[in-house]
């Protein structure tokens, strides 16, 4: 096996940092799968030296597959005679960005430039990530990211409500407080910030309720929430709002952000179900917003 060690991160300011979740991953995957899956590459980029030598090595082959795994990026290169294939895999964390385009032409950023595989005419360019790696496919399990991903909604068709239970009965997850255990990759791959609290919302659960307190009923909602939400997110571009309303507010007028979700970033705002206030607080040291009404406090 050979990893090469992840690059150091970019100092950039605060207003630029935003993490993608998995739905916003799997559609990025979906634009780099069409740019230049299944194509030769005619020119990979790396841009720090430990990488040049597999510039060459990688130039040629057939982009075989791109896939996400959580909020990861994998680009699988097939072999070429002797040499077994290869995969480039990517976690855009704070920093990271995706373009895709035309190859003759550089997009205007002043980002910095990390890796980048070319496949007439287009080209798929990754900017500012700081954990890139080389690795054989069959040594994908010992990425430490890889190895602790819970189960992945968007991107593993056998995840089933069965799967989703046993993760709510474990003991490593059963008694911690949904609004962290909700962030944290080992338990559901790909949920995020804003999917965390539009989860809790649609389950009608406070974030401080544990999967050990839950009855029948509230496990079934969490799951099907969970479900509803990172799907909805995916096919609608990162809404979670109903559809509907989504669809009833824009055409009121209302900007992208003002109609993309329940309660994530309304705090103030009357909940779209019962008129409460919406309520802003912090969890796991990121935002969370909760209707007091629906997602009343535990007894």
């Amino acid at each position: 096996m050979l990893i090469y060690p992840s690059l150091a991160p970019l100092h950039i300011s605060q207003t630029e940092r935003r993490m993608p979740e998995g739905p916003e991953i799997r559609r990025m995957v979906d634009d780099i799968e069409a740019a230049i899956g299944g194509r030769d590459a005619d020119t990979v980029f790396f841009a720090f030296e430990r990488y040049k030598g597999f510039e060459s090595a990688l130039g040629g082959r057939r982009v075989t597959a791109v896939e996400a795994r959580g909020k990861a990026v994998l680009v699988f290169f097939a072999a070429r005679g002797d040499d077994a294939p290869w995969c480039v895999y990517s976690h855009n964390q704070l920093y990271g960005q995706w373009r895709i385009g035309r190859s003759n032409a550089l997009p205007t950023t002043r980002r910095q430039l990390r890796f980048a595989v070319t496949a007439e005419p287009r080209a798929a360019r990754l900017y500012s990530a700081s954990d890139i790696r080389l690795i054989r496919p069959d040594a994908l399990d010992e990425v430490p990211y890889l190895a602790k991903l819970g189960p992945d909604l968007l991107n593993d068709a056998d995840v089933d409500d069965d799967r989703l239970a046993q993760q709510l009965n474990e003991a490593r997850f059963a008694g911690r407080a949904l609004g962290g255990l909700l962030l944290d990759q080992g338990f559901i791959a790909g949920v995020g910030n804003y999917l965390r609290s539009e989860i809790l919302f649609v389950a009608g659960l406070h974030p401080a309720r544990k999967p050990k307190s839950l009855t029948g009923d509230e496990r079934a909602r969490l799951i099907a929430a969970t479900r509803c939400m990172i799907e909805r997110a995916y096919r609608l571009k990162g809404i979670t709002n109903d559809p509907q309303r989504a669809q009833h507010l824009k055409t009121q007028g209302k900007r992208f952000g003002a109609r993309r979700h329940m309660v994530f970033g309304r705090a103030g705002q009357g909940c779209y179900d019962c008129g409460a206030g919406i309520e802003k607080s912090t969890v796991a040291s990121r935002r969370l917003y909760r209707c007091p009404h629906c997602q009343p406090v535990p007894s």
